[in-house]
């Protein structure tokens, strides 16, 4: 929703409210219009978004900052709330292996989460992380991507890319590799099928 409300501009009134609520001498009822007009707009999108078994806990609002308040505190609990729910996340983050099948991810969703409790989370740490917790069949990946390129450059859909690519690249070699087995196989069995006849 944040996206929306920038795009229109009212991210700034929504986030904060009427931060001007003297508006200029010259043009008073212009600018308080205005700003009501915005107001209205924000608080319209902000309804029209919600399933209506939420919508009641808004439905009193009057201004788009209220109702953005009460969904705040709705969601995603008061600074206790968050703070313990970090935690969670922080722990779940430095815990998460590479053993885990879905473990990239597992580790894209913990980041997004952390990033929606305001925590900032870069990408030279989630990059780090992932890194540290790469099997060693990733020891020489680890090492080429660390001389290429500073950490601190390279982003976590880059890493991801890579990363598959790698897996791609591996599980072709090794699907060849099993082709060439049964071709031996085939062969083997061809030969000692003529030997007993």
């Amino acid at each position: 929703m944040k996206t929306m409300f920038r795009s229109q501009e009212l991210w700034e009134l929504v986030e904060n409210g009427n931060t001007n609520p003297n508006p200029s001498p010259a043009q008073p009822d212009q600018q308080l219009r205005e700003t009501r007009k915005k107001d209205a707009k924000a608080l319209f999108l902000i309804q029209s978004a919600l399933a209506d078994d939420i919508f009641p806990r808004i439905v009193a609002a009057t201004t788009s900052n209220e109702a953005w308040k009460i969904l705040k505190q709705e969601f995603l609990g008061d600074r206790k709330v968050i703070t313990a729910k970090l935690q969670t996340l922080h722990h779940e983050f430095e815990t998460l292996t590479m053993k885990e099948r879905v473990f990239l991810s597992r580790m894209f969703a913990i980041v997004s989460q952390m990033k929606t409790y305001g925590e900032d989370v870069s990408n030279q740490i989630v990059v780090s992380k992932v890194l540290r917790s790469l099997t060693a069949n990733f020891d020489y990946i680890v090492a080429a991507i660390e001389e290429s390129k500073e950490l601190f450059t390279y982003t976590f859909d880059e890493l991801m890319s890579f990363l598959q690519a790698h897996e791609t690249r591996v599980s072709r070699s090794s699907e060849k590799a099993e082709e060439k087995a049964f071709q031996v196989k085939e062969e083997t069995s061809k030969y000692s099928d003529r030997g007993r006849g």
